[in-house]
């Protein structure tokens, strides 16, 4: 598939990680955001101003990592000759896709609406991310709030605790990877038929696409209790749960009644032999004591000891890695992106999904972010505005 132009007004997380997956693919990216809010300090994005600043003002350090190997725009949507640079940017550059995370009611107002594009290019692919879909254009999408709203808090926690959210951000993820996967097929399609596709991806949907393990259960005869919070436990098959060591904790993972059989023939697990634990239903009907005697004897030994015993076993295992510690481990260090802060320090990255040949040509070095409106004048050359057009369009605050 040749490189794709992918113009994208995106803010915060969801869809800026979507068009951070096709700048993997080594397609061209350009972030479009707003001019300045008169009396407002902040431009742009907002995830500009969250976290540590990493170079000047507007890249803070929550900012940086989604948005590597991107152009950025400035452009006042809100003026009619805004909504026409942006017409001439989808023409004059060619861009394959339009993309917005904007919530759907301000897509008529704002001139970027799949109507109003698809007039400008017949088969542009047309993606937006919202909270829940152009059939609820008013619904603002935050993680947290629709990780609450689809009951992915109520199933987080422990049992006798309050609910919680998922450490990473899963629904934007979630979001995103939807986006990025669907705005493929469309490309697919378009090889075929030559048209372009409106994508309409609602966060909330794609959260509940992957309840595959709690919801049907509902209907199969699990009273609710069955699976809800549960801690660091797994809820169907036991043992599956965070145990302490001598000198930490150790995650173990015993799936079926051939690794139960293979741990109790282990001498520091021997004692757990007994008839009632012989079956996984057995098991969970004495789940609190067989955890709490797992945890007698884990506790006794250093982690290291413990997963020596569980790998001769061929039971899962892995010791609880705090995060600080993540970018060291083999298989992150062999893959992991890296970028070059302007005063040259190097930041080390998540590894892609899967390997890009884009990245491996690139050594796996990104971009840095780019700073607010970076690219304004040479994208409006690039497209035949002129300079002295451009320096009249931002003397009336149409660009930034």
């Amino acid at each position: 598939m040749k490189p794709q132009i992918v113009l994208s007004m995106e803010q915060a997380l969801t869809m800026t990680y979507a068009t951070l997956r096709c700048v993997h693919l080594g397609w061209r990216v350009i972030k479009l955001e707003p001019t300045p809010v008169p009396g407002q300090k902040s431009k742009g994005d907002p995830n500009r101003y969250i976290g540590r600043p990493v170079a000047g003002d507007d890249r803070h350090s929550y900012f940086v990592a989604p948005n590597l190997g991107k152009e950025a725009i400035a452009v006042n949507l809100k003026d009619k000759e805004g909504q026409e640079v942006v017409k001439q940017l989808i023409k004059g550059l060619g861009v394959d896709i339009f993309c917005t995370n904007t919530i759907p009611f301000r897509h008529k107002q704002l001139g970027i609406d799949y109507e109003t594009l698809r007039k400008v290019r017949d088969d542009l692919i047309w993606c937006s991310i919202s909270a829940m879909g152009l059939a609820y254009p008013e619904v603002p999408g935050y993680d947290p709030v629709l990780q609450a709203m689809c009951g992915y808090m109520d199933i987080t926690g422990h049992a006798d605790g309050p609910p919680l959210q998922c450490g990473p951000p899963l629904i934007d993820l979630r979001g995103g990877d939807e986006a990025f996967t669907q705005i493929l097929l469309a490309l697919m399609e378009r090889a075929e038929t030559g048209r372009g596709r409106q994508i309409d991806i609602s966060m909330a949907q794609v959260a509940v696409s992957w309840l595959q393990t709690f919801l049907p259960m509902l209907d199969m005869g699990s009273p609710p209790s069955e699976i809800r919070r549960s801690g660091n436990e797994h809820r169907q098959f036991i043992p599956v749960n965070a145990y302490r060591t001598a000198d930490g904790f150790i995650y173990v993972a015993i799936g079926s009644d051939a690794q139960w059989n293979r741990i109790i023939k282990e001498p520091m697990f021997a004692s757990l032999a007994e008839e009632r634990y012989c079956t996984n239903e057995g098991r969970r009907r004495n789940k609190t004591e067989l955890h709490a005697s797992i945890d007698a004897i884990t506790s006794r030994c250093p982690a290291c000891d413990v997963a020596r015993v569980l790998a001769v076993a061929s039971i899962p295992n892995a010791p609880i890695t705090p995060i600080e510690e993540v970018a060291n481990l083999p298989f992150v260090a062999q893959t992991a992106l890296r970028t070059i802060t302007p005063d040259g320090r190097t930041v080390r990255l998540p590894p892609p999904p899967s390997p890009t040949e884009h990245l491996t040509k690139l050594r796996g070095t990104l971009p840095f972010a780019p700073a607010y409106g970076a690219n304004t004048d040479s994208l409006l050359a690039e497209v035949g505005i002129s300079a002295t057009d451009v320096a009249s369009l931002r003397a009336k605050g149409i660009v930034a």
